[in-house]
């Protein structure tokens, strides 16, 4: 097992996100924008790797997480955003520039407020199979 794939998700993902239809005007972002940003946004988080290799090869567990943060009132124009990631990333599989995508499954979300109540943070957590 090694994290050598982690970059070649991590580019297939964001790939993925900016190429859905129902994602187009969100924009998809791997670092929190200056003064933790406006209006609604996609954020690439943390992940949690570990060894799944067999006797078939090398491969490793990603549990990451994708974060929809907005400021709009209420949390629809976020669940819209999150349900969109979550239809954009279920079901990926295949090769990626590094090694293959084997499985993409959701594993679950939380939605909170933050900021006194003015912004709205859904954290989805996927888990990735990958095999090098």
């Amino acid at each position: 097992m090694s994290y050598a794939i982690a970059t070649a998700l991590q580019e297939a993902i964001y790939q993925r996100l900016n190429a859905a239809p129902a994602l187009a005007n969100i924009p998809v972002l791997d670092a929190l924008p200056p003064g933790a940003g406006q209006g609604t946004f996609i954020l690439l988080g943390p992940e949690d790797v570990r060894d799944q290799s067999d006797k078939s090869g090398s491969g490793a567990e990603h549990r990451l997480v994708i974060s929809i943060i907005s400021d709009a009132a209420g949390f629809q124009a976020a669940k819209a955003a999150a349900v969109a990631v979550s239809d954009a990333l279920l079901g990926a599989s295949g090769a990626l520039s590094r090694g293959h995508l084997i499985s993409l499954t959701f594993l679950r979300a939380a939605a909170k407020r933050l900021d006194e109540g003015d912004i709205r943070r859904i954290d989805l957590s996927f888990r990735a199979r990958v095999q090098d």
